[in-house]
């Protein structure tokens, strides 16, 4: 391997070491520590670097968001969102996968991670859509799309991420994000009818046992009502976060400390949920996390400075720019690229390592970062669900006992309409930029 550069042996052994079922952390870390020694560069420097690649106040974003999830989770005010759009449209022929589709986006605005979505959601929805007569896969393939566009629905942990390495407005990014994650929740709301066959239609009664509804003797206009005034204060944090943001309240890592907060006020003042074993264990599950997302950070932080020293960047991102003359054939390898390494890896790894070499083609083709951004996060979030090492698929396993391959031909037809909305955010670039350009 001597006549191949150092920050190429790295990316190489990296690839080898993910082979070997080594985790992802230490897959960047080993490999960057090798490239190191490799480029004469002493040890010493190890912690240094770690340390500017964590000391970022933006990524406090991430350690809170999970925090704020978690706290949503365990204090009960997912489960009363959940009851309220059972409420709302469970009652129609094939409710709940309307359900499904609904509550896996609106918890896309309070998770911001799609494998911690399909863990504090799906169990609830698998069940309700197997008993209103969907098959089993189908309705865990649904979970696992449904939950990979918390990734591009805001608040999410990989645009914070995006925002950091790109160093572009996270807000900015949140608020260009909401069309595109919306248009992608229509177009699966628009598979249903075709891909998604029920035969029972039973509707709000089907989670009764997992879930019983409160009020369910009364008529519907008053169950609805009372229902969503129990899930009011749920379903107002997407608005409390959201809104601060975009009236310039506070900013987006800011946000992440006031949804923990609100989402402590809610659980303690108003629904009377917690209790210090429960926060207890919330932190130790927020904790543990955070900490898998962070050693990937910091690791990663070796990683790219390695990247950075041997030049990887202009060698990369040249090759991209000399394959065409035409910006759509780069940015369709770009996006097979994504898509590619999203079968293989996670959002947060993948983004350390091809953003550097993609941000300057971006750059020289002169295209919008925060349209580029968005168009990042519906690539990788397909890639959360598509095999075979979809991570929402390995989650959405784990909880249903189903086998892998099921559940991907489950997901088969949402990935196919997902596939559509991608190229229609890649091809209509107002579908991100129109509500920034409205707020400014």
């Amino acid at each position: 391997m001597a006549e191949i550069g150092a920050g190429t042996q790295m990316v190489i052994l990296f690839f080898v070491l993910l082979a070997l079922r080594l985790p992802v952390a230490f897959a960047l870390g080993l490999s960057a520590l090798y490239a190191m020694w490799v480029l004469g560069f002493g040890l010493d420097l190890v912690g240094d670097l770690i340390a500017a690649g964590i000391a970022r106040f933006s990524l406090l974003a991430i350690p809170f968001f999970i925090l704020a999830g978690t706290l949503m989770g365990s204090l009960g005010i997912a489960e009363r969102m959940v009851r309220f759009f059972r409420v709302l449209v469970g009652a129609l022929p094939g409710g709940m996968g309307i359900v499904g589709t609904v509550v896996c986006l609106f918890w896309g605005a309070v998770s911001g991670s799609g494998p911690a979505s399909v863990a504090a959601i799906g169990p609830l929805i698998v069940k309700g859509m197997e008993e209103d007569g969907y098959p089993r896969g189908f309705a865990a393939g649904l979970v696992c799309t449904g939950a990979a566009l918390s990734i591009v629905i805001p608040p999410s942990i990989g645009l914070v991420i995006y925002g950091v390495i790109a160093e572009t407005s996270i807000s900015e990014l949140f608020i260009a994000a909401i069309i595109p994650g919306l248009s992608m929740g229509l177009l699966m709301l628009l598979t249903l009818p075709f891909a998604g066959k029920h035969k029972t239609g039973r509707g709000a009664a089907s989670l009764e046992k997992l879930m019983p509804q409160p009020h369910a003797e009364l008529p519907y206009g008053k169950r609805l009502w009372r229902s969503f005034l129990d899930a009011f204060w749920g379903l107002l944090t997407p608005v409390v976060i959201l809104g601060g943001i975009y009236s310039g309240a506070f900013t987006a890592t800011e946000a992440a400390i006031v949804a923990t907060v609100y989402a402590l006020l809610v659980g303690g003042l108003v629904y009377r949920t917690l209790s210090l074993s429960g926060l207890y264990k919330s932190l130790v599950e927020a904790s543990a996390s955070s900490a898998v997302v962070m050693l990937v950070v910091a690791y990663a932080g070796l990683f790219g400075w390695v990247v950075t020293v041997d030049d990887l960047i202009g060698q990369y991102s040249s090759l991209l720019i000399g394959l065409s003359d035409n910006q759509w054939v780069i940015l369709l390898v770009i996006m097979l690229v994504l898509l590619v390494a999203g079968m293989f890896m996670d959002a947060i790894t993948i983004m350390f390592i091809s953003l550097p070499i993609f941000l300057p083609v971006a750059r020289e083709m002169g295209w919008d970062p925060v349209w580029f951004g968005v168009l990042v996060m519906v690539n990788l979030a397909i890639g959360l669900f598509t095999p075979p090492v979809g991570i929402n698929l390995y989650v959405a396993a784990n909880i249903t006992r189903l086998p892998l391959e099921r559940i991907a031909r489950g997901a088969l037809p949402f990935l196919l309409t997902s596939f559509v909305g991608l190229a229609l955010i890649a091809a209509f670039p107002q579908l991100s930029r129109f509500l920034v350009d409205a707020l400014r």
